[in-house]
C-alpha cells in the first residue's frame, strides 16, 4: 500500500502564525534573534525596525539591547533614502533606440537608485529574474555616492544635465577609512528596492568576489530573508600565474529567491538540457517540417540517430527515438520507487481489463493522477493488459506534467535523461568573453565583460521561456545579448530591462582611451552599441523570414530612456537651502508648470511611469471629438496633452471607457464649471460599477 501521508492535522488555522508569515514576506529584515530575560536565544520581531521600514524613526531604534544582525554607519540613512520618492522622469530617446514603437526591451541610462524607484509602480512584483554584476569594491572601480540627501541632484550634475560645482562619482579606496561602509551604503537601498520588483517566483543572481562576499551574503539574508537563500555558485575563470601565494581565479554568484516557500509550494523546479538534446529537437522539427505522419517522423529520427558518430553528444540520448504528438520520448519506469506503492485498477483501453500492477505499485499516487497522465499522453499502453503500461519521458516538458516530482526523480535513470540539475560550480575562462566582445565591437573597448553565453544558461535555467530579466549594473550589456539569443533560439517571450550609468570613459585609462577613439564617450554608449551589433549579427545569421515553426521574428530592439528631472515643475523638488524670497520667485515663474522644452512624448512617458504603466506598452494616437489623444495599452489609458478640452471630448472619452484618463489641468483654462462637470460626469459613470470597470480621472 502507499506510504503517502493523507491525514489532516485536525487543527484550525493558526492566525498568529499566518500573520507572522505575511510579515516575513513583506519585511524579512524585521525578524531577528535576541536574548530573552532567561538568556535564551529567540526569534523575534524587531518592532523598532518595522517602524523604520514604515518611515517612523524613533530614539529607541538607536538605543536597543544588543541583538543579532548587521549594522554599519549610515544604515539608518539608507532606510530613509529608500522611502524618499523620486521626483525624476525617464525621457524617451528615439534616435538611440532600435524599433522604438514595437520593442518590449528597455535600456535606461541613469543612476540605478533613482531608476529603481521610478520602476516601482510599473514593475512591482513583475520581474522574473534579476542578474547584477555590481562593483566588487577592489578599490579600483567606480562607486556610487552615498550622499543621502541629493541623489538625483548629484546625478544630474554628474551627467552634465545641470550646472556642476565639481561633484563626481569616484572610486572607493581602502585608505579612505570608510571602505566597506561606502559599498554597503551603495548596495543596501538598491537591493531593497530590487526585491520589490521580483515576482513571487522571482530570483536574483549577484556576482561578487572575496572582497565583499561575506557582507553581501549577510545583507541579502536581511533583505531577502536567509530562508530564501538558494545557493552560492562558484564561477572558476582560470588561474593567474602572477599570484604570490594562491591563484584565486574564481568569483561567486549568490542566488536568492523572492519566496523559496512559494517555489516549493508550486513545485517549481529548474533543469537544463544536456549536450545533444537541442540537436535532437532541431532534427525532429526539421523532419516534422518535411513529413506529417508520426510513424515516418519516428523512422527518419531513428535513421538520424543511427548515422551519428559515437562521439556525438546526442548519441548518449538515443533512447529518445520514439515520437508522439508531443515530440521525441523514451520509455521510463511506471512503478513506485522502493516498493509499497499505490495499488489500484488501470483499465486497458482495448481489452477492458485491469492492467498488471507493478510489484512496487504505481508511480502515480492516485487513480485520478494516473487518468490525468493518460489524458496528457504520458502513459503508453502495451498490446494487452498482461503487462503494465509504459511511462513516457519526453525530450521537452509537457505543460501540466511534472517530470521531476520526488517519486519520478527517484525512479528515473538520470544518465539517459535529456535534462539535468546544475551544479554549484562551473568553469569558463574570462578571456572567452573578452575576445568575443573585442570581435563584436572591433576593438577592446571594455574591460572584463560578463560572458553572455553563461548568462544565457542561467537565464534559461530559472526563467524558461517567459518573463522580464532586469540588470541594473548592465556594464557592456551582456545580459541583453543573452536575452536576444534565447528569444531567437527558442522563440521565448523573454524581455529585458538594462540600467547603466553614463560613466565616462577616461583618456588616462588604456581601454577607456580606445573606447573614446571609437566614439564611445560613456559605458552606456558601449552597452547600447553592443546591443545594436548583437541584433544585427543575429539578423544576418538567421535571415529575415519566419522559421519553420512559423514563429514571428524575435524582438531585437530596445527602447532607450534617460533619467532626468521632471518635466512638470510642481514635481521638481526645490533645493533644501532655498530662501523664502527665492522660493516665491520660483512659484511666480511656475504659473505654467510644464517645462517649455518638453515634447508631448516626454510628458507622455513621465505620466506612464507615474501612473504605473509599463513604458513598453503600445502607444497610438487617436482622434476623439476633434482632439488628438494618446491611447495606451489597447485603450486602457487615454492621455490628452493638448492645451484645450471641451465637453465633447469628455463625452467621447466616457464612451471609450478607459481604466484611466489623464489630461493637463491648464487645458480647462480656469473654467471651473467645465472641470466640475468633468469630475461629476466620471463620478456618475463610476457609480455602482466595480473598481476594475471604473474610469480614474486625473489632471496634472
Amino acid at each position: 500500500m502507499s506510504t503517502v501521508n493523507t491525514q489532516m492535522n485536525g487543527q484550525s488555522l493558526d492566525i498568529a502564525e499566518k500573520r507572522r508569515k505575511e510579515l516575513e514576506q513583506l519585511f524579512p529584515g524585521i525578524f531577528t534573534e535576541t536574548l530573552n530575560d532567561q538568556g535564551e536565544l529567540k526569534v523575534t520581531i524587531d518592532l523598532e525596525r518595522l517602524k523604520a521600514e514604515l518611515g517612523e524613526f524613533t530614539d529607541i531604534y538607536d538605543s536597543r539591547r544588543e541583538r543579532y544582525g548587521m549594522d554599519w554607519p549610515g544604515k539608518r540613512d539608507c532606510l530613509r533614502l529608500i522611502q524618499q520618492p523620486s521626483t525624476a522622469t525617464l525621457k524617451p530617446c528615439r534616435e538611440e533606440s532600435v524599433d522604438f514603437d514595437t520593442t518590449e526591451n528597455l535600456f535606461i541610462e541613469g543612476d540605478n537608485l533613482e531608476v529603481l524607484k521610478l520602476l516601482q509602480k510599473s514593475y512591482y512584483g513583475k520581474v522574473k529574474m534579476i542578474y547584477i554584476d555590481p562593483p566588487y569594491n577592489t578599490g579600483k572601480e567606480f562607486i556610487y555616492p552615498d550622499n543621502f540627501s541629493e541623489s538625483l541632484d548629484t546625478y544630474l550634475q554628474y551627467a552634465g544635465l545641470k550646472d556642476s560645482e565639481g561633484r563626481s562619482f569616484s572610486t572607493n579606496t581602502a585608505n579612505e577609512g570608510r571602505f566597506h561602509t561606502k559599498w554597503l551604503n551603495m548596495m543596501y537601498p538598491r537591493l531593497y528596492l530590487a526585491r520589490n520588483l521580483l515576482r513571487e517566483d522571482g530570483v536574483i543572481f549577484i556576482s561578487i568576489d572575496d572582497n565583499e562576499v561575506e557582507n553581501l551574503r549577510r545583507m541579502c539574508d536581511e533583505i531577502f530573508g536567509e530562508e530564501n537563500f538558494i545557493a552560492s555558485l562558484i564561477w572558476e575563470k582560470g588561474r593567474k600565474n602572477d599570484a604570490k601565494l594562491f591563484s584565486v581565479g574564481h568569483e561567486y554568484v549568490l542566488v536568492f529567491a523572492r519566496s523559496l516557500s512559494f517555489l516549493r509550494e508550486k513545485e517549481i523546479i529548474w533543469r537544463e538540457e544536456k549536450p545533444g538534446a537541442k540537436e535532437i529537437w532541431d532534427e525532429y522539427m526539421a523532419i516534422k517540417g518535411q513529413v506529417s505522419e508520426i510513424p515516418e517522423i519516428e523512422e527518419r529520427l531513428k535513421d538520424w540517430f543511427n548515422g551519428l558518430p559515437q562521439s556525438h553528444p546526442s548519441k548518449k540520448l538515443q533512447r529518445y527515438r520514439r515520437v508522439d504528438q508531443n515530440g521525441p520520448w523514451r520509455d521510463d519506469n511506471i512503478s513506485w520507487p522502493g516498493g509499497d506503492g499505490p495499488d489500484y485498477d488501470v483499465v486497458h483501453p482495448r481489452t477492458g481489463k485491469p492492467c498488471k500492477v507493478p510489484e512496487r505499485g504505481w508511480v502515480y499516487s492516485t487513480p485520478e493522477k494516473m487518468q490525468e497522465m493518460i489524458r496528457l499522453g504520458v502513459v503508453e499502453f502495451r498490446d494487452d493488459h498482461t503487462q503494465p503500461p509504459i511511462r513516457k519521458s519526453h525530450l521537452r516538458p509537457i505543460k501540466g506534467v511534472d517530470e521531476n516530482s520526488d517519486e519520478l526523480a527517484e525512479n528515473t535513470d538520470d544518465d539517459g535523461l535529456a535534462v539535468k540539475v546544475r551544479g554549484s560550480y562551473f568553469y569558463k575562462q574570462s578571456q572567452v568573453s573578452v575576445k568575443y566582445l573585442r570581435s563584436l565591437m572591433g576593438a577592446k573597448v571594455f574591460d572584463n565583460p560578463k560572458d553572455h553565453v553563461e548568462l544565457k544558461k542561467l537565464i534559461k535555467y530559472c526563467c524558461g521561456n517567459e518573463g522580464i530579466v532586469l540588470d541594473f549594473f548592465s556594464g557592456s550589456g551582456s545580459t541583453g545579448e543573452a536575452v536576444f539569443d534565447i528569444c531567437c533560439e527558442d522563440g521565448a517571450g523573454l524581455r529585458f530591462i538594462l540600467v547603466q550609468l553614463p560613466e565616462p570613459n577616461r583618456e588616462n585609462d588604456k581601454t577607456g582611451s580606445i573606447a573614446l577613439k571609437h566614439g564611445y564617450k560613456t559605458i552606456a554608449d558601449i552597452s547600447k552599441e553592443r546591443l545594436r551589433r548583437a541584433g544585427d549579427k543575429i539578423r544576418k545569421e538567421r535571415g529575415s523570414e519566419l522559421d519553420f515553426e512559423g514563429r514571428l521574428l524575435c524582438d531585437l530592439g530596445f527602447k532607450v530612456l534617460k533619467l532626468n528631472q521632471s518635466n512638470f515643475k510642481l514635481w521638481q523638488a526645490p533645493a533644501k537651502d532655498i530662501s523664502d524670497k527665492e522660493l516665491l520667485k520660483q512659484m511666480e515663474l511656475n504659473v505654467d508648470h510644464i517645462d517649455p522644452n518638453a515634447s508631448q512624448e516626454d510628458l507622455l512617458y513621465e505620466l506612464l511611469i507615474k501612473a504605473g504603466v509599463m513604458p513598453t506598452e503600445k502607444v497610438e494616437q487617436v482622434e476623439l471629438a476633434g482632439h488628438t489623444v494618446f491611447s495606451v495599452a489597447e485603450g486602457s489609458l487615454l492621455v490628452h496633452l493638448e492645451d484645450d478640452i471641451d465637453q465633447a471630448l469628455i463625452d467621447a472619452v466616457l464612451a471609450k471607457a478607459p481604466g484611466q484618463f489623464i489630461c493637463l489641468d491648464k487645458a480647462f483654462h480656469g473654467n471651473d464649471q467645465l472641470k466640475t462637470n468633468a469630475v461629476k460626469t466620471f463620478e456618475a459613470f463610476n457609480q455602482g460599477r466595480e473598481k476594475i470597470d471604473q474610469i480614474d480621472f486625473k489632471t496634472v
